[in-house]
Parts: C-alpha cells; sequence; structure tokens
C-alpha cells in the first residue's frame, strides 16, 4: 500500500443555493491546483493524480460539482444549467489562497475555457485543459450519455455495476472493487444501488442543447490569455485531429500534448503520464507571478 504524506481532508463549501463536497490534499507552498471533473464523475476521478500531485509538492483540491456526489442536488423547481456550474467553479478558485492553475476534464474543462475567457482578470493562473475542446465529437458523447441512461433501475450489488463499467471502459485491465464503488453509488430504500449523480442533470440544458454552446465557448476561447495545457488521448472518441487543430487555431499559445494510450478518460487511463504532463507545465509557470492580480496590477491576499 502507497502511503501519501499528504491525505485528503474534506470539507464542505457554500456557493450560492447550496454545498459542495471538497478534498484539499496540502502540501505547504505553491502552485495550488484546482480539479475540475467531468459530467457524472465525482471528485474521487482525480484521486489518483491529486495524490501523486501533492506528493510532487502541490496544494490540490477537488470537489465534487452540484448534483454529484456528495454535493447538494437541486430542490425545487428549475434545473441544472451551464452557468450554475461556471458560478460554482468561480467561487471555488475565488476561495483558494493563490490564484489557482485549474485542471478540468470533459465538462470542468469547458467551464474553465468559458470563466477564462470570459473573466477579466482570468480566475485562474493557466489551464489543463484534458481531453476537451470547444467543439466535441457528438458520436462520443453520446456514448457516455447512453452509458449513463442505460440502467435507470441501478444494479442488484457491486460486482454487477463492476461488470458493467468493465465493458464501458474495456481498456481497463482492472475492475473496480467494491471499495472504489462505494463513492460513485447510493443505495436506495428498494436496496438497489444507482450512481451517485442526480438524475435531472440529464435533463438540464448541459445534456439536452449542449451543442448550442460551442459557439459561446469558442468566442470564449479567442479571449484566453493565461497559459494552457491540452492533454488529449489518442484513443478519445470525444476529441478528434479536427477538433484539436481548430483549438489550436483559436488559442494559438496552447500547448498540445496526446497521450497515446488514453481514451476519453485521460487520468484514469495513464495517470503516471498524465501526472507527469501535469508536472511539466507547472514547473514552466515558476518565472510567472502566481498572486491575484487586481485592477492596479499583481498582489497578495
Amino acid at each position: 500500500m502507497v502511503v501519501h504524506p499528504f491525505p485528503a481532508t474534506c470539507t464542505r463549501f457554500e456557493v450560492a443555493d447550496l454545498t459542495l463536497a471538497m478534498e484539499t490534499r496540502h502540501a505547504h507552498g505553491a502552485p495550488g491546483l484546482l480539479f475540475a471533473h467531468g459530467f457524472g464523475q465525482t471528485r474521487h476521478a482525480w484521486n489518483g493524480a491529486a495524490s501523486a500531485l501533492a506528493d510532487a509538492g502541490c496544494r490540490c483540491v477537488t470537489f465534487d460539482s452540484r448534483g454529484h456526489g456528495e454535493s447538494d442536488r437541486l430542490v425545487g423547481a428549475g434545473g441544472y444549467h451551464m452557468d450554475q456550474f461556471a458560478d460554482d467553479l468561480r467561487r471555488v478558485a475565488a476561495a483558494q489562497p493563490q490564484l489557482p492553475i485549474l485542471v478540468g476534464a470533459s465538462m470542468g474543462g469547458l467551464l474553465g475555457m468559458v470563466l477564462a475567457g470570459e473573466t477579466h482578470p482570468a480566475p485562474f493562473r493557466a489551464l489543463v485543459l484534458v481531453d476537451i475542446t470547444p467543439r466535441w465529437e457528438t458520436a462520443g458523447v453520446e456514448r457516455i450519455l447512453a452509458f449513463m441512461q442505460a440502467h435507470p433501475d441501478g444494479f442488484d450489488s457491486y460486482a454487477d455495476a463492476a461488470e458493467q463499467i468493465a465493458a464501458y471502459l474495456p481498456q481497463r485491465r482492472e475492475r473496480k472493487s467494491e471499495q472504489q464503488l462505494r463513492p460513485l453509488l447510493r443505495e436506495g430504500i428498494d436496496g438497489r444501488l444507482r450512481w451517485h449523480w442526480d438524475p435531472a442533470l440529464l435533463a438540464g440544458d448541459l445534456v439536452q442543447e449542449s451543442e448550442r454552446y460551442q459557439p459561446r465557448l469558442q468566442a470564449a476561447a479567442t479571449k484566453i490569455d493565461v497559459p494552457v495545457l491540452l492533454l488529449s488521448g489518442a484513443r478519445s472518441d470525444v476529441v478528434s485531429r479536427a477538433t484539436v487543430d481548430e483549438f489550436l487555431q483559436l488559442v494559438p499559445h496552447a500547448i498540445h500534448i496526446e497521450l497515446p494510450h488514453a481514451t476519453h478518460m485521460v487520468a484514469g487511463d495513464a495517470n503516471d503520464a498524465f501526472t507527469r504532463e501535469v508536472v511539466r507545465f507547472v514547473q514552466s509557470l515558476d518565472s510567472l507571478p502566481v498572486d491575484r492580480p487586481t485592477a492596479g496590477g499583481v498582489s497578495s491576499q
């Protein structure tokens, strides 16, 4: 068993209308990394990467987006909308002791692009985008949503859930254990195990109208002026050579690295390579200011 010197400290973080579950792995000193997971994931998707990067000297913060994991779900009228998620991320970033580097996968990366492009000064010191571009391949997203919608009645056991996940992620060598699955499933009053996320998420505009956001995302990308690293999976069906080339035209200062053995689930498929590239990128930022900019320049907080 690997013992990490910086175990996770769990807290609750209040946003506009609910609270989010958060974990901090605190290596004293800079830099600070803020991780935003993908749609249908939890903060636990970052466990391996956040532990390794904390060991490498980073302060790592992960959290469950609204409606996911242990964070609150919406109650009453109304639904989930992209601007809610973006505002949550903005608030979490603003609460960090110094301007964070955002590591955003899929949905988390899209939210990072919107905030970095539409907010000035940007709420992040830099962006690490994990297998996401302003325009994506529809077939890949539809495959993800099909899996999320495939088991409305849940699973009768952790073994059943592990089997279904293994079929969805055939590139993974090991099946998830019950311990790994517990944060991802909730037991209902009928004894069935269901996903951790609010089913109402599937009715929100992130699913029903996601492609209408692409022009906004493309426009925001052209205004990003912080350092950007795009890490994509060579076997991804969400990001392609065409969407990457398009992104690099929109953000010409961005660095792109393709991980040959990864699918859309980059950190899970190739965690060692993923963390290695993030460390290199973070080290390249050492000469840049890390404090929060104000209208008059840079000041400590």
